[in-house]
């Protein structure tokens, strides 16, 4: 069972469990492979621990000829008053999903994935009207990075003419990167690259099982007023984080760091507790058992409530005001990090653009058949009870990217926008803020799962 698999992982043995649970009703998996034994599962799982179980469609696993099909016929679609919220109405699902347990297990448990590793500007190409490509971010120790198709690999800014022989603006037009999510490893990925003004060359490459590498860039740089920033890039809340982040952070001690930027620009989420390492290393002492975050299930699971709170790991003071540079890409878990720190009085300026807007997460749970479903399952506040910031968290400083400059770079305009903040008490660089962020407002806002490079949108409650 993937609930007893996750249990045994040593970041998740403490947030395993609940208690309280009303006695479960339901198989603890399928019965069988068929369509009809999983949909059965699925619905008796949905009615137990879906969070809007008394709002959404409840309808007859019969008739549905796939299993994709009547999970797709489960989800809530919306429109109903959120219980005292000043007249504001839930959102459709658009957070609930699924993979394969192998996929799941890879990400969660042994901080692997398997791709190509290159993300593209996919969500920015399409919602500017435009038709040129470029990739926005390579993981270290990918195929992408380690290409000799070009010196040193694919890297951010690196145009993308076309994707398995088809233009970039078409795929652009059709808002469909697919392309870019392998299957099975040794798939291959047919990419027309043009660096710079050169001409365009052909790049072959194999999908493979690689290690993400959750934790970069950590560094100090001075403000132009002569500030020490301690900067540092987290990509994903997994249980690998929290090794190289204690080496960075202590690092950041030693060196004296006045001011603290966490660049979780392109972190969908992960784990809450692992968000809640990320959040205490800017809070320190002052947080130290704080309430983080409470993460609250539906009537039929209140006892599985549950508090995450504060703690001290780096041993410091922590700082009063935190910059997270931020986009539609900072999800769930992350933009948990915001909400926790502000409910105990930490000021966080957030710089970039609007987030996700995921104030929901989920207890994945596997049918037994090679599947991990997703499914919202609570929804979290901080300590002052604020959440159900379904439309994004929106940002102090509205910065946009430049695709052609590495993440951290002292030219970067989230970090310089971050900086000129740090030295004029909080107030934004003209030169670089837009009058409105490029994130796409709540209606008809489409699922974001990485199809543009591969960021996960999960939240797990462990």
């Amino acid at each position: 069972m993937l609930r007893g698999l996750a249990c045994a992982l040593p970041i998740l043995l403490a947030a395993c469990g609940g208690g309280g649970d009303a006695e479960s009703d339901c198989p603890s998996t399928a019965r069988s492979g068929s369509v009809g034994d999983r949909n059965e599962w699925l619905r008796c799982y949905f009615n137990e621990n879906y969070l809007w179980y008394r709002l959404s469609p409840n309808p007859s696993p019969n008739g549905y000829a796939t299993v994709d099909a009547y999970f797709d016929a489960l989800l809530y679609d919306g429109g109903d008053p959120i219980p005292n919220g000043g007249g504001a109405l839930w959102p459709a699902d658009r957070y609930s999903g699924y993979q394969s347990t192998e996929s799941f297990n890879r990400f969660f448990g042994d901080g692997q994935t398997l791709g190509w590793g290159v993300a593209v500007n996919g969500l920015e190409a399409v919602a500017g009207g435009q038709t040129r490509l470029f990739i926005r971010y390579v993981e270290p120790l990918s195929p992408a990075a380690q290409t000799g198709a070009l010196a040193g690999g694919l890297r951010r800014g690196d145009e993308i003419v076309a994707i398995n022989t088809i233009p970039a603006a078409t795929l652009i037009a059709a808002d469909d990167f697919s392309a870019l999510s392998a299957d099975t490893a040794g798939q291959p990925l047919n990419l027309s690259v043009r660096r710079g003004a050169a001409a365009p060359v052909t790049v072959v490459l194999s999908a493979a099982v690689f290690a993400l590498t959750p934790v970069q860039s950590g560094q100090v740089v001075l403000s132009p007023n002569g500030r020490r920033i301690g900067y540092v890039f987290v990509k994903d809340m997994i249980s690998q984080v929290g090794n190289p982040l204690a080496t960075v952070m202590g690092s950041f001690r030693t060196q004296g760091i006045q001011e603290l930027v966490l660049d979780l620009r392109y972190n969908g989420g992960g784990l809450v507790s692992m968000g809640g390492t990320v959040a205490s290393y800017a809070s320190g002492s002052p947080g130290n058992g704080r309430l983080y975050t409470r993460l609250l299930y539906n009537d039929r699971q209140s006892g599985s409530n549950q508090d995450f709170l504060f703690s001290n790991p780096g041993n410091w003071a922590g700082f009063t005001t935190v910059y997270v540079l931020a986009g539609e890409r900072t999800c769930s878990a992350s933009e948990q990090v915001i909400n926790g720190l502000r409910g105990i009085g930490v000021t966080v300026r957030v710089i970039g653009d609007t987030t996700c807007g995921k104030p929901v997460g989920f207890l994945p749970d596997d049918d037994g058949q090679g599947t991990t479903y997703s499914i919202v399952n609570f929804e979290g506040v901080n300590a002052l009870n604020q959440g159900r910031y379904f439309d994004g968290l929106t940002p102090t400083c509205a910065v946009g990217e430049n695709f052609s400059l590495p993440i951290g770079d002292l030219s970067d305009p989230l970090l310089v926008a971050a900086a000129h903040a740090i030295d004029n008490g909080g107030v934004c660089p003209v030169t670089l803020t837009r009058e409105t962020p490029a994130a796409r407002s709540l209606t008809g806002r489409k699922p974001y799962r990485g199809a543009d490079g591969g960021e996960r949108t999960g939240m797990s409650g462990r």
